[in-house]
């Protein structure tokens, strides 16, 4: 991508296509008021870019039976991180790990379809060599789920969407 960031006309672009995940190309694109190819080559750099770096589907995991989400920070022996990833790769219940600052090292997104559920998962991940801890905390409930939609818009220079909902 040859310029950083986006135009207005990509954060619409996108906006619709978060908005309407399956509507097709061809009408997103008379909705915008441009060609068909427009769209398609905008879309195609900023796939490459790697803005754009999935189509869905979204899945809830509470729909899974999956209902607890706990985020959990591990301390780990800085040698081992490299095959400690390697092993919370293979726990499906980790949404998430990163590398953090601060009081522990790596911190995940867990799932769990009950507290002794998401206990199991962090007692299988302390099991590891070199992770020596754990802490971690329950999300009771989420006051804004995971969103990009309002920093797309930031980005691209469109006004503030005065109902931003979850996009």
């Amino acid at each position: 991508m040859a310029r950083k960031g986006l135009d207005p006309l990509d954060g619409r672009m996108l906006h619709l296509l978060r908005q309407r995940p399956r509507e097709g190309l061809l009408e997103i694109a008379r909705q915008l008021g441009v060609a068909r190819g427009t769209l398609q080559a905008r879309l195609d750099r900023l796939t490459g870019a790697g803005v754009v770096t999935g189509y869905g589907p979204d899945v809830d995991v509470a729909a899974l039976g999956h209902v607890v989400e706990a985020f959990t920070t591990f301390e780990v022996d800085q040698p081992a991180r490299e095959a400690i990833a390697g092993r919370l790769r293979a726990v499906p219940q980790i949404l998430e790990a990163r590398i953090v600052t601060g009081p522990g090292d790596i911190w995940c997104r867990i799932a769990g379809r009950s507290n002794q559920h998401v206990q199991q998962v962090i007692d299988h991940v302390l099991e590891v060599p070199g992770v020596r801890r754990s802490s971690t905390v329950i999300a009771l409930s989420a006051l804004i789920p995971y969103r990009v939609q309002p920093l797309v818009d930031e980005v691209a220079g469109l006004p503030a969407d005065p109902n931003p909902g979850t996009g």
